[in-house]
């Protein structure tokens, strides 16, 4: 009898379970199809019961007035439920908010706080944007080489913005030693990832070169593509 009652609470929970998850799936599947109703009533629930998915979908959803009125704060304070648990995207995207928002939301310090969270959790958009917090001196104090630390680790994950801050840190010597090849290789695997600036660097740095150190920066990046930019 007791095996019994055990084995229908564990049924009940799994069938709970379940439910749950393709709440939660239907969902996301309605806000990315542009069903916003639906979106908000399988998600606001979700939500309120302290799931960190909803949540941080509902803060898209009031940031960008999808199936509400747009609300700014309303987005934040769903963002903020989302991060408190861990959810990178809603770090991140509070690091923008709090970097770029009107000015009474604006808070360079509270931007790095969110993008320092994500980034030690990996994220390679937050390890950029940290990184250029760290480079700008905006909510830290200025600091090249943490910037340049920062930086590496994004790059090394493909991320095209990152592979150009640290082209443009090697072609000034900003926090690392300058270095032509070097930056012509990370601005060349920019263009590569779709950078158009990255793009265009390439084309401006390459009349400060050799031919010798132009060839050298290209065996490199193809190293780089080999290595999925490790060890760069």
């Amino acid at each position: 009898m007791k095996h019994s009652k055990i084995i229908s609470i564990l049924i009940l929970f799994i069938f709970s379970s379940v439910s749950y998850a393709a709440d939660l799936q239907k969902g996301i599947d309605a806000a990315r199809s542009g069903d916003f109703n639906t979106a908000l009533y399988e998600l606001e629930p979700l939500a309120e019961k302290g799931d960190a998915i909803a949540q941080y979908m509902l803060g898209q959803m009031h940031i960008y007035g999808h199936g509400v009125k747009q609300n700014t704060n309303e987005a934040i304070k769903w963002f903020r439920l989302s991060a408190d648990q861990g959810d990178v995207n809603a770090q991140n995207i509070l690091g923008y908010i709090y970097s770029n928002g009107e000015s009474d939301i604006k808070n360079d310090k509270e931007a790095v706080k969110w993008y320092r969270l994500a980034a030690e959790q990996g994220d390679a958009l937050s390890q950029n944007n940290l990184g250029l917090k760290y480079f700008n001196g905006k909510g830290v104090s200025q600091d090249y080489k943490l910037a340049v630390k920062l930086f590496i680790l994004s790059a090394e994950q493909g991320q095209k913005d990152a592979q150009t801050s640290l082209g443009y840190m090697y072609e000034n010597g900003y926090g690392i030693d300058e270095n032509l090849v070097f930056a012509h290789m990370w601005y060349s695997l920019a263009a590569e990832n779709g950078h158009k600036t990255a793009s265009q660097n390439t084309i401006i740095i390459v009349k400060k070169m050799t031919e010798i150190q132009i060839k050298e920066a290209q065996i490199l990046a193809k190293k780089c593509i080999n290595n999925n930019y490790k060890g760069c």
